[in-house]
């Protein structure tokens, strides 16, 4: 017992660890501090340890410890559940893909310092560090469900909620990637209203720009109205489950939020703060949906019409 509370309290370190990398990363981004470095890798300017601390060396330099150390808590967690919790079905994957996208978000990102990328090389940079923080995250969650702290596994969900399940989480990794060319091909400001590119007047893009960044309000206002739907399904069909009651509830209220953010990023002049928000919620929000689609992959299924 003493054990599972070791672990446990690992995991949540891990998981906070990763979503630190994540914020990092989005700092590193929107502070444009990605050659604070310069081209070397893992070293920083020559050196194992910057001697000329600017602002931008401060903040690449620090994301690359926190990644080191993070990295390291990440291996040791998914060996430690491999091993202790690998007769849970969905320990072992979780664990792979954890330490996976870890690895793959770190080549992406020392690639791009060395040799520089594309821009929509570098959107995937952001989703693939989410994949790794949503893995930990579950298998997080998982380690939590040992003790039967909550019904996890004992939800019965219809098909229609199967079907928008998966659907909403696959659709949020396209929302994930249109918002991070928004920042890596620097058309966060390029229409400076909201929610019309240009409010006096209603006209479609007319730049490549302008064409990623409507898009990007498109894909968002999209999600917020299907998780709307999902969510009013939840409370409608699914009051006697209370994770999946809950779980759709709190999704909904991250989006609104979410909208929120984003909305104020612009209207803010990309606000440093406001900004971080924005992606801290998305992280939140993708990890959410992806536990609900793990709900239903070991669910029993309900009344189809539900």
């Amino acid at each position: 017992m003493q054990q599972n509370r070791y672990i446990k309290w690992f995991a949540v370190a891990a998981t906070i660890g990763m979503l630190l990398i994540l914020l990092g990363g989005a700092l590193v981004t929107k502070t444009d501090s990605g050659m604070g470095c310069g081209r070397n890798w893992p070293d920083c300017n020559g050196k194992l340890i910057p001697d000329n601390i600017t602002t931008e060396v401060l903040i690449e330099f620090s994301h690359r410890l926190v990644t080191g150390v993070v990295g390291i808590l990440i291996v040791i967690l998914a060996v430690w559940a491999w091993r202790k919790f690998g007769h849970v079905r969905e320990t072992k994957f979780l664990a792979v893909m954890a330490v996976f996208f870890l690895v793959l978000q770190a080549l992406i990102g020392a690639a791009q310092v060395l040799w520089g990328q594309g821009d929509f090389i570098l959107a995937l940079h952001f989703g693939i560090s989410l994949l790794s923080f949503a893995s930990i995250l579950l298998l997080t969650l998982l380690i939590f469900e040992v003790d039967r702290k909550f019904d996890a596994d004992r939800v019965q969900i219809g098909k229609k909620l199967r079907f928008h399940t998966i659907g909403v989480a696959l659709y949020s990794y396209i929302v994930v990637y249109t918002g991070a060319l928004v920042r890596h091909t620097n058309s966060s400001l390029i229409c400076s209203d909201w929610p019309l590119c240009r409010n006096d007047t209603f006209a479609f893009p007319s730049n490549m720009y302008e064409w990623v960044q409507m898009g990007h309000r498109a894909a968002a206002g999209l999600i917020v109205v299907w998780l709307g739907y999902i969510a009013w399904h939840a409370i409608k069909h699914y009051k006697d489950q209370r994770v999946i009651y809950w779980g759709w509830t709190i999704a909904f209220i991250i989006v609104l939020l979410q909208a929120t953010t984003g909305m104020l990023v612009v209207l803010t002049k990309l606000n440093l703060v406001v900004a971080l928000l924005h992606s801290l919620l998305i992280s939140m929000l993708f990890g959410l949906l992806c536990y609900m689609v793990l709900l239903v992959s070991r669910s029993r299924i309900k009344d189809s019409s539900k």
